[in-house]
């Protein structure tokens, strides 16, 4: 059997930078260090950081007064930045850069004053978040059908902004929709979608053209592994969305030559090598491994000024 790697895949900037947030607030003030939902959509790496003394929480008043709480990279409401701050919280942001940018946008339409069409996943952290922004002003929607429904005070003041971990394909979709419906709408200098969920996609886009099957490494609450693996689907291809080696189901790989894998962009790069193990295990009669060419996303994104200082 030949297993071909996705490149890019696995952790991204905005991951990477919430992580190293939360360990380096574990070294540096020691445990207990709080965080807000989930730092990423990875049952693993939370628990990595719960046996370093992380504890995780679904809201600040959860949290004992005077406590550190870290808000995760998903980012939140300022309603939520209130109420830690009323519980007497210290708090370090761990929001993901592109995610705080499309909350400045919400801001600065909000402001303008438009009425703000959120194209995004009901219930999704994130979301909520971005929600949060700008209640009395934001108007979600998922689908074209959507669109179709949306009610709004004026037409002629309307701007739109997207969830960062769509598929670019159903996104184009629905912004299209609301430029036909509302061709006054404000849209985004460019896509919301951030550069790594865009790169992971188009490295699943090559995968499909080489392979018989395709395995996604990520958890089912993440988004954007949810969309690599739907992407994959509407190639024509069998593809399984998996949190770890164990997932795997053998009868998937019968009469399958050659398997695509790739990873979420919270998934860590060691259960990718424990799904090749894995399918190596499965697959005794031979085995190789090759890559698609090296993509270097050249990404990187400085830590908190808190966390930058000397102790």
């Amino acid at each position: 059997m030949r297993v071909l790697l996705a490149s890019p895949r696995g952790f991204c900037a905005g991951v990477d930078r919430a992580i190293e947030i939360v360990e380096q607030a574990l070294a540096r003030y020691g445990p207990p260090v709080y965080v807000r939902h989930e730092i990423v959509h990875n049952r693993h790496v939370v628990e990595t950081l719960r046996g370093k003394g992380a504890i995780f929480v679904d809201e600040p008043e959860q949290v004992p007064p005077g406590s550190l709480l870290v808000f995760s990279a998903h980012g939140v409401s300022p309603a939520v930045r209130d109420a830690a701050a009323k519980q007497g919280l210290r708090s370090i942001d761990a929001t993901c850069p592109l995610v705080t940018k499309v909350h400045k946008e919400a801001q600065r339409f909000a402001k303008e004053p438009r009425e703000i069409v959120l194209v995004g996943h009901a219930g999704h952290v994130e979301v909520e978040g971005t929600l949060g922004q700008a209640p009395d002003q934001m108007h979600l929607v998922e689908t074209v059908n959507d669109v179709e429904k949306l009610e709004v005070r004026d037409p002629m003041r309307l701007a739109v902004l997207t969830q960062t971990t769509l598929s670019v394909d159903d996104t184009r979709d629905v912004l299209e929709a609301l430029r036909r419906r509302f061709p006054e709408i404000v849209l985004p200098k460019r896509d919301d979608i951030c550069y790594a969920t865009q790169n992971r996609q188009n490295a699943v886009r090559e995968l499909t053209r080489e392979v018989d099957l395709v395995l996604v490494v990520g958890a089912p609450s993440s988004s954007n592994s949810n969309r690599l693996a739907e992407l994959a689907s509407k190639s024509g291809l069998p593809s399984h969305l998996v949190e770890d080696a164990d997932d795997i189901d053998p009868a998937w790989l019968e009469g399958v030559r050659s398997v695509g894998v790739t990873a979420g962009a919270s998934a860590p790069e060691v259960l990718v090598e424990q799904v090749l193990e894995r399918l190596r295990a499965l697959c005794p009669d031979g085995f190789e491994i090759d890559s698609l060419p090296h993509v270097d996303e050249g990404v990187v994104f400085p830590l908190p000024a808190e966390l930058r200082q000397a102790p």
